[in-house]
């Protein structure tokens, strides 16, 4: 089933998978941040897992934004990079959830791309969820460095159990 098109606080829904319904009154959702990097893809397979163990239905979501300009730049170009972008973070998604999931996911999976600086992004939609769900993306011996910039944040500020995950590709140098 493909849904499109429902505005969200700033949030569009661009696609669902099912395997059962993401909206049939089950309440336990797991938010998870997905870019299209491993870190994010490892991220997304352990929340699939968890939902499945626990229950309850993935939110996947892919934030973009419009990069700082130099200059001024014409509303258009704007406009047409911002589109450029939203699809970018769809595809990005599309093909994340089939790597991850397969054909028929074990769990529920809702996708949604989001315009907003990441970390800020992924606060909002994990507002109400049972879990957030990030890939580390550091390679430092330090905190800062293991989790990155948007996981550090979201650990720090989110309403929710936040979950870091760490695969290979997030070992120290």
């Amino acid at each position: 089933m493909v849904e499109r098109g429902t505005a969200e606080r700033g949030m569009v829904e661009r696609g669902m998978v099912e395997r059962g319904t993401a909206d049939s009154g089950n309440d336990h959702r797991i938010v998870v941040g997905v870019d299209g990097s491993e870190p994010s893809k490892h991220a997304l397979r352990w929340a699939v897992r968890q939902a499945e163990l626990t229950g309850a239905w993935v939110d996947v979501i892919n934030a973009w934004e419009v990069p700082p300009l130099a200059g001024v730049a014409p509303i258009l170009e704007i406009g047409a990079e911002s589109t450029a972008l939203a699809r970018a973070g769809e595809q990005t998604l599309a093909e994340s959830v089939a790597e991850v999931a397969g054909g028929l996911p074990p769990a529920p999976i809702r996708t949604r791309v989001v315009h907003g600086p990441p970390a800020v992004a992924l606060l909002q939609a994990a507002e109400g969820a049972d879990l957030l769900v990030l890939g580390c993306r550091g390679h430092g011996g330090f905190i800062g460095a293991l989790l990155g910039s948007v996981s550090q944040y979201c650990v720090q500020h989110a309403d929710c159990p936040v979950v870091v995950t760490r695969g290979t590709h997030c070992t120290d140098r």
